[in-house]
């Protein structure tokens, strides 16, 4: 048995104490079930009593959740899990990161954070890398970062246009039978692209910009012939496009333009026998340096944490 070792982290009141131990200790539980040491809170200080690696570890993670909450940062079950992940590789303080730099402000003036480190580096990734991939399931926040990025390119002049686009592919509906004309079709299936716009420009600003052509939204069908130049183009639920039109659609890419290809390969709607565009990509194009791929975890959901739940059990049980 290793030698037990005690170390303290200083706390200003008992109000961070509680915060820290969570509603009902639900977060001193989780901490509890997952390590072998005892904690306690005394008065102004949480005392740790376990093996040296790990006292090391959990000092580490106490010290990274009190400077979350000291700046005024609510913490859920989801960042205690998160952090508590970090700190057994001794890395919990790279959420500090996470909190420090905000990627967009919305129109009414919140900050947007990067919520993950998962988020993090793909954020890093879109800066860098002309071509990125963004896999992975739903709730991870995929398709919205890629959209505020694209609208801080365009306000910084980096770019001149946004393109988004969709495959028209859902759940076994075919656009064929929707009344009205294209646009009408089209809209219910690039909600989620509006969605996110309308959240970081405000609705009259989205407008104006469709309108003057600033931004485009588009069925992938609509991009074939074309070069996008100095363009920042999405192209979301890309697991549903054929490989003929992932092919089709990667080579648009023109000079001075960004894409970002967005998709969850666990939710295909593609007819029966037809393999997934995002998929071939996946293994054709992985060794191509220029180009970023980035698979978020079931850990980077940030929705609520039953989602989280439910993608694990499906998950679970597919392998069963």
């Amino acid at each position: 048995m290793d030698q037990l070792t005690t170390v303290k982290v200083a706390l200003k009141n008992t109000a961070e104490g509680l915060a820290l131990f969570g509603p009902q200790d639900k977060f001193l539980h989780l901490i509890e079930a997952q390590t072998q040491a005892k904690i306690y809170s005394r008065e102004e200080e949480i005392v740790i009593q376990a093996s040296t690696a790990e006292a090391e570890q959990l000092q580490q993670l106490f010290t990274v959740l009190l400077e979350l909450i000291r700046n005024n940062y609510s913490l859920t079950e989801r960042d205690v899990a998160y952090a508590l992940e970090l700190a057994k590789q001794m890395k919990a303080d790279q959420l500090l990161d996470l909190f420090k730099g905000d990627i967009a402000v919305t129109y009414k003036g919140k900050p947007i954070r990067v919520k993950t480190i998962g988020q993090k580096q793909y954020v890093n990734t879109i800066k860098k890398k002309d071509i990125v991939f963004g896999i992975g399931p739903a709730g991870t926040g995929k398709t919205y970062i890629a959209v505020v990025l694209a609208v801080t390119a365009l306000k910084e002049g980096k770019v001149k246009r946004i393109v988004l686009t969709r495959p028209a592919v859902e759940a076994g509906e075919s656009l064929g039978f929707l009344p009205g004309d294209l646009q009408e079709k089209v809209d219910p299936y690039l909600r989620p692209l509006y969605d996110a716009l309308n959240d970081v420009l405000g609705p009259e600003q989205v407008l104006k910009s469709l309108e003057r052509g600033l931004i485009e939204i588009a069925p992938l069908a609509y991009m074939r012939g074309r070069t996008l130049d100095d363009s920042f183009i999405i192209l979301d639920e890309a697991q549903n496009t054929t490989p003929e039109q992932m092919k089709m659609f990667l080579t648009r890419l023109g000079f001075g333009s960004k894409m970002v290809i967005t998709g969850d390969v666990t939710q295909i709607d593609l007819p029966r026998g037809k393999s997934s565009g995002l998929m071939e990509a996946q293994r054709i194009l992985k060794h191509v340096e220029e180009i970023g791929f980035i698979t978020f975890a079931e850990q980077d959901v940030v929705r609520h944490s039953l989602v989280q739940k439910i993608i694990i059990a499906y998950n679970e049980d597919k392998e069963g």
